[in-house]
């Protein structure tokens, strides 16, 4: 077994993964500077898992795999584009999208940080 702490006061153990838009997404707002960890797997396997930071920004992505996550740090509204449904999500909580939805990321905290899992 293998267990990988995390302060969620700051994000100095996670690695730099450039910009969301070096990620696929669409910058809306803000500099949208990413941070990470993989726990699990390769992202291009069938599953991985992961923690996945960034700062205070708003952008546009489309899920390329199913996801269930869980909020580590901060604060962020989804809202699925397609329905209009918005939600607010803030530490302990979670949720799950499926591939291909569209949702815009309203990051409201300095750091958002989640872990998450993702399947293919």
């Amino acid at each position: 077994m293998t267990l990988f702490p995390f302060a969620t006061d700051a994000h100095p153990d996670l690695d730099p993964w450039g910009t969301v838009v070096d990620l696929g997404s669409e910058l809306l707002a803000g500099k949208g500077a990413a941070f990470g960890k993989i726990t699990a797997g390769t992202p291009d396997a069938p599953f991985h898992s992961a923690y996945f930071g960034v700062s205070r920004s708003q952008f546009r992505m489309t899920y390329p795999f199913n996801e269930h996550a869980v909020v580590v740090a901060g604060t962020v509204s989804l809202t699925d584009e397609a329905t209009g449904e918005s939600r607010t999500f803030t530490t302990g909580e979670g949720w799950f999208v499926e591939k291909g939805t569209a949702i815009v990321w309203d990051v409201q905290s300095d750091l958002f940080v989640k872990h998450y899992l993702a399947v293919a």
